[in-house]
Order: structure tokens, then C-alpha cells, then sequence
């Protein structure tokens, strides 16, 4: 099938046609939306072509530009049959790989927990330039925004290309342009940063010593899920309702509106100026919240949120069986009485007496439990 003249308002030439009739083919997308899809990789395609002096002196420009071409519709297309919300899962997984072992905060030994926090950050600023590079490499208005699934991936697709450019360096040298950005966004931070990631995420910071062992990726990645819920009160409010008391109880009220702004997953920018921040500021609200939300998550309300999360006491905190026998093997004889006495359903206080332990010391040491699990979970 041929685009007909009267169906488009950009000329075609056979190159864009071809990409237009594979995009037909193979997605469900709109004419119109597959038209401007083809044009646009068709341009990109034929501006490299034209720019790369490599290219124009092979003396097979036409190879390159279906080599090109094809490439680029293929991450397209890949991108289109994972949908919106694995396609973000996937790229944000490559983007992470890329950077990971860039993301070490100077003068400090950097915790995995940390470096998941610094690059959740980190790439919430890079979506938004490479958004803007989209734009501007597209010839498109500053508002645009992907509206359909082929759009978005579209701009995923592009967003992996832009972060694997190589940008020259000197000395015949050069690196990829994500790894460029990384170590820009390590200098910005203030060496007090290091010490504040480490007592936020790492060790609690108070008394009691608090060791939450998981990122608190995974509480975010479900607060702000978009799956079908039922009409009424579900569980994902009561836990959203019961986090924001919690902070408010405390007087945390600046993290009320930061976890506000997050879920509805506003980049940082944009939360700094609704809060009137400074970057520096922003970060550490960030990792005061991140350590009252562990906190939450872990100690004060740990029943609720693992019920929502799926991972009670009836499914052995979400171990599998395998997990579940060797974590029990490296419990004490009182912890894994404990773990024994909760799972039965006693009561704290029972629970406290039978193991001659204060109230203090029981919670302790099961919020030690819930955070090994945690751990084990997310390996």
C-alpha cells in the first residue's frame, strides 16, 4: 500500500515511503502517525548520510542510508511491542547499566544503594535533555510531547541512540555522550552529599540504628504504577494516606510536598521551582525523605506496605523457598523464633514477653528482619 499524495502534507521520497509501509505492517499506529514517524527517521537518517564525510566517501551512500534507516526502525519497532511501561523499564535498565560504575561520588566509598539513588536523579535530567534534543534534531516545537505508544517509542529509541553517541575528545580519544553528562552531574553535587546519601539510605542516621538494606525504588515504582484499581479506597491510597500523615506527624511537611510533586513524577527541575529550591536544597530534602520513607516502609507501618507489595508474612516476605531456608539458616535461635511467633500471629506484646525482650528491643530486631528479607529480595 502507497501513501496517496492527498493523505500527507510532506512530500515523500521512496526511502521515507518504505519506512511508512514497514510501520503500517507491523503496528497499529495511525496513517498520519506512521507518516511523521517514517519522515522524521528518514530526515535523521539522510542528515547523517550527508554530514559524515566517512560515509560520503565510501562511494555507498545509499547502503549506509538502508543500513541506517533500518536500524532505527528496528529499536522503534522493538520498543512499540514491549508498551509504554516495560519499553520505560527497558531503557531506563540499559541507561542505568551504561552509567553505573561512573557513579561515585568523589572522596567516598559509594554503597549500591547510594548509586541506584544518584542515578535515579541523574537520568530524570537526562530523559528531559534528550527530550529536548528530540525537539530540536526533529524540527519539532518546544511543546511537543509523544502522545501515542509508536511516539513514545519513538523518543525512547532515540533517547538510547543519544546516550550512546561517541563525542570526540582530545587526544584522539572519545566517549559516550550519557558518560560525559554523568561526570558533569558528579562534580554539581556538594561534597556533603556523600555523607548525607550514606546516613539517609545506608544506616538511618538515629539511635536506633536503622538499617534499611533495599532501595526504596521499588515503594516509589508501585506508588506511582498506573494499573487498574478498584473505584473505592484502594490499598495504594490507604499506604499514600498513611506516608503522608506519618510525615506530617513528624512535621515533615516539606516532605509532604515533595512526595506530592513525585508521584506526579515531575523532573527535578520543575520541583525545585514549585518549592522554591535550590538544587543543593532539593538534594537534601530528597534524601530526607528517602530515609523517612524507609523508615515507614520498614519499621512503623511494614504490615501495610508489605500486604500492598505482596510480600507478607503468609508468602514468606516474598522469599522463595530456597531463599526462605537459607536466610533461616543464618538466623539466631531468637530471631528465628520471632519470624515463628509473628508468622502464628502473636501480638507484640506476647511476642516481647515470651522472648524476654522490651518492646523496643522486639521492633529492633524485627525491623532487622524485615530489612534482610528485603535485601534478599532484591538481589
Amino acid at each position: 500500500m502507497r501513501l496517496s499524495q492527498e493523505s500527507c502534507v510532506l512530500s515523500a521520497d521512496a526511502f521515507a515511503q518504505d519506512l511508512w509501509d514497514e510501520l503500517r505492517e507491523k503496528t497499529s499506529a495511525a496513517e498520519g502517525v506512521c507518516w511523521a514517524v517514517a519522515n522524521r527517521i528518514s530526515q535523521e537518517v539522510q542528515r547523517i548520510c550527508r554530514e559524515s564525510d566517512r560515509i560520503q566517501s565510501s562511494g555507498e551512500v545509499a547502503v549506509w542510508a538502508k543500513t541506517l534507516g533500518k536500524h532505527r526502525l528496528d529499536q522503534c519497532l522493538r520498543y512499540y511491542h514491549l508498551g509504554s511501561r516495560q519499553g520505560r523499564v527497558e531503557l531506563h535498565s540499559t541507561l542505568s547499566s551504561m552509567v553505573y560504575r561512573h557513579m561515585t561520588l568523589p572522596q567516598t566509598q559509594t554503597s549500591y544503594q547510594a548509586r541506584i539513588a544518584l542515578i535515579e536523579d541523574f537520568l530524570q535530567g537526562f530523559y528531559v535533555e534528550a527530550l529536548s534534543a528530540f525537539r530540536r534534531e526533529s524540527q519539532l516545537t518546544d511543546h511537543y510531547q509523544p502522545r501515542t505508544l509508536l511516539e513514545l517509542a519513538e523518543y525512547m529509541a532515540f533517547a538510547e541512540r543519544y546516550g550512546k553517541r561517541r563525542i570526540p575528545l582530545p587526544g584522539n580519544r572519545s566517549q559516550q555522550l550519557i558518560v560525559l553528562r554523568v561526570q558533569t552531574f558528579i562534580r554539581q553535587q556538594p561534597p556533603e552529599l556523600a555523607i548525607d546519601i550514606t546516613q539517609a539510605i545506608d544506616y538511618g542516621g538515629e539511635a536506633d540504628d536503622l538499617r534499611p538494606m533495599a532501595s526504596h525504588q521499588r515503594i516509589r515504582e508501585e506508588l506511582l504504577a498506573q494499573g487498574e484499581e478498584p473505584p473505592d479506597h484502594s490499598l495504594r491510597d490507604t499506604v499514600i494516606d498513611r506516608l503522608m500523615a506519618y510525615l506530617k506527624e513528624r512535621n515533615q511537611e516539606d516532605c509532604a510536598d515533595y512526595f506530592t510533586l513525585r508521584l506526579l513524577d515531575l523532573p527535578a527541575q520543575e520541583i525545585e521551582d514549585l518549592l522554591h529550591l535550590t538544587p543543593r536544597q532539593r538534594d537534601y530534602l530528597q534524601q530526607r525523605f528517602k530515609y523517612h520513607l524507609l523508615r515507614f516502609a520498614l519499621s512503623h507501618h511494614w504490615q501495610l506496605v508489605h500486604e500492598w507489595l505482596g510480600v507478607g508474612l503468609e508468602t514468606n516476605l516474598g522469599l522463595t523457598q530456597p531463599q526462605w531456608q537459607q536466610w533461616h539458616h543464618t538466623l539466631t535461635a531468637q530471631q528465628a523464633e520471632l519470624l515463628r511467633l509473628k508468622q502464628s500471629g502473636m501480638g507484640d506484646g506476647e511476642a516481647a514477653k515470651q522472648l524476654g525482650l522490651t518492646a523496643t528491643q522486639l521492633q529492633k530486631q524485627w525491623t532487622t528482619l524485615l530489612a534482610q528479607a528485603w535485601e534478599i529480595r532484591n538481589l
